[in-house]
């Protein structure tokens, strides 16, 4: 069997087994205890809707099953928050003293023609590869400024640090 490892942003409320069952329309399983711990989870990131009251695909989770698999979106490591950011998330550091700076992923772009680049020594690099250029994947900040950074990089603090937050 194959390995595989998930990121899903997922909104959840605390639910016990029997409850999930009867907001479903579904009887117990005899061999089932319906007093089980567990969690509602909806999945805002893919998935067609199963019930009318959510947007997103909806199902139950054991509590253990629930807490080993997810954490609150307050308090990410670098790795997660930079998981958020591949799904089109801007993030924050909690730690950070400027009100309302943020990091999101520019998507780099392949084949782009020179006349799109505006710093001359880029404009001359697509040039001298006949017109056209491609740019990798890129981090933004919006700094405490209010300008913004292309190409930001994380210090050493920030990538150890367990404050992230997906705004």
């Amino acid at each position: 069997m194959q390995q595989f490892i998930g990121v899903k942003l997922i909104n959840a409320t605390p639910m016990d087994r029997l409850t999930y069952n009867v907001y479903r329309g579904w009887k117990l399983p005899d061999d089932e205890n319906g007093t089980d711990e567990g969690f509602l989870v909806e999945y805002v990131d893919g998935g067609e809707a199963n019930t009318p009251d959510y947007k997103g695909y909806v199902s139950w989770s054991p509590k253990g099953v629930f807490e080993a698999s997810y954490r609150a979106t307050s308090g990410l490591t670098f790795g997660l928050a930079i998981d958020a950011m591949k799904l089109g998330h801007k993030v924050a550091r909690i730690g950070w003293n400027g009100k309302g700076m943020w990091v999101a992923l520019g998507r780099g772009t392949k084949d782009l023609d020179s006349t799109k680049f505006w710093n001359p020594h880029t404009k001359a690099h697509a040039e001298s590869q006949g017109g056209t250029a491609t740019v990798d994947d890129y981090l933004i900040m919006k700094t405490a400024g209010q300008t913004i950074c292309m190409g930001w990089l994380a210090s050493q603090a920030d990538i150890l640090a367990e404050d992230w937050v997906i705004l």
